[in-house]
């Protein structure tokens, strides 16, 4: 089982943002550019831009310098409130059909999974709960960093 991959490109989204902002002094960046970091279509960019900005987590500016941009501060937006903005379904799924109800365990499997499958998802929504886009840019920044420092020592051109 994955999460849909719109949590993933939500991340990257606003971890792109948080490094236009502090990085480069460009708070608003166009569904162009941000696609191009993902590489993918600008309207699936769009489409996730929208969700995120129903949550408050992103704003759009439209006119001259129009573009997106952070909706609150890095330390505020946790992985919790983006998965909340860009997931609708819940983490565990039951058939697609509904078990036999003849069939002593068809009958009562949904029943019996449900406490198993709540504290599975609450606890990973803890666990979100805990990361800001604040720790990931900070990651994302010193991996570049390192990788940027490991090609100039290997004479790599970057």
């Amino acid at each position: 089982m994955a999460i849909a991959s719109r949590y993933t490109v939500a991340l990257h989204i606003l971890t792109l943002l948080a490094y236009s902002s502090e990085h480069k002094n460009n708070k608003y960046l166009t569904s162009d550019i941000i696609a191009k970091s993902v590489n993918t279509n600008p309207v699936y960019i769009r489409r996730i831009l929208s969700s995120l900005s129903s949550s408050s987590l992103v704003q759009v500016r439209y006119g001259t310098g129009s573009g997106w941009c952070l909706g609150k501060a890095t330390t505020e937006i946790t992985f919790l409130d983006v998965y909340e903005a860009v997931e609708q379904k819940k983490l565990f799924e039951y058939h697609r059909s509904n078990p036999n109800e003849a069939c002593p365990i068809g009958e009562n499997i949904q029943l019996s999974l449900e406490p198993y499958y709540a504290g599975a998802e609450q606890a990973m929504k803890t666990y979100l709960s805990r990361s800001t886009i604040a720790d990931l840019l900070i990651d994302t920044v010193s991996m570049s960093n390192l990788r940027m420092n490991e090609r100039l020592h290997s004479g790599v051109n970057p």
